[in-house]
């Protein structure tokens, strides 16, 4: 069986086109719940700054899931997580460190933004966005150039 017969599960990371994560298949119908009813701070970053290729010309997608978890917003060829952190956040630090370390085992930096920031400051989330992704993308053509 070669590469291009191997469904997508079968299939090595780096066989993937972008970065595909594997994910439980349970979280899609909650998933689709959440991009129905986004946060008003995830409704400004998607509507301002990642729909349609806003920000860098990079596909982004929202309520992806990754793993186990969903995260607010992805974008696979860079394999970057955006998580818009609300009120609920300031009591699960654990949970949401220990949630960064799985999704970095599987190659995914993940960049996190309070909600007051994306509501109040969008210029500056912006910029530190447009900075993190212009690195994340010579990081990725460094590893990619490299035997």
């Amino acid at each position: 069986m070669n590469a291009e017969s191997k469904s997508k599960a079968d299939r090595p990371d780096n066989e993937h086109k972008g970065g595909y994560v594997p994910y439980n298949k349970t979280l899609t119908q909650k998933a689709r719940q959440n991009r129905k009813n986004p946060t008003p701070a995830e409704q400004k970053l998607w509507y301002k700054v990642l729909q349609s290729k806003r920000l860098g010309n990079l596909k982004f997608t929202r309520q992806k899931p990754l793993a186990e978890y969903i995260v607010d917003f992805y974008c696979a060829e860079l394999k970057l997580a955006i998580e818009i952190d609300g009120d609920t956040h300031a009591r699960q630090k654990q949970y949401d460190k220990d949630r960064t370390k799985a999704l970095n085992r599987h190659g995914v930096e993940v960049i996190r933004y309070i909600n007051a920031d994306v509501l109040n400051n969008l210029e500056g989330v912006y910029q530190d966005l447009h900075e993190r992704i212009s690195v994340r993308k010579a990081f990725k053509s460094c590893l990619e150039e490299t035997p």
